[in-house]
């Protein structure tokens, strides 16, 4: 699949951007967003370890607190994130 450079893989409705070890999932728009670092890689390199976590769109060093974990696989990590995601932001936190 061949992307423009103003398109992006969507997930749910939602951009998903890789940039080496950290994918990024969500609307800038919104206050929150997910961010997945990729901490170790499986022999054929697909991810393995990740650390999911959101952060404020603002400032991506502020992490929310309690949201934050670990997970095995990619869709471990982005099914999890993308539910605390989908959370906060119908919270209107």
């Amino acid at each position: 699949m061949e992307l423009n450079k103003n398109e992006y893989i969507m997930y749910k409705g939602l951009p998903l951007v890789r940039e080496g070890d950290t994918i990024c999932y969500g609307d800038l728009n919104e206050k929150y967003m997910l961010m997945l670092n990729i901490l170790s890689k499986k022999e054929n390199g697909e991810p393995d370890m990740i650390m999911v976590s959101i952060c404020h769109t603002d400032d991506k060093s502020k992490l929310v607190k309690g949201k934050q974990a670990f997970k095995n696989g990619l869709f471990e990590a982005l099914d999890l994130g993308s539910i605390w995601l989908e959370h906060l932001i119908k919270e209107g936190k």
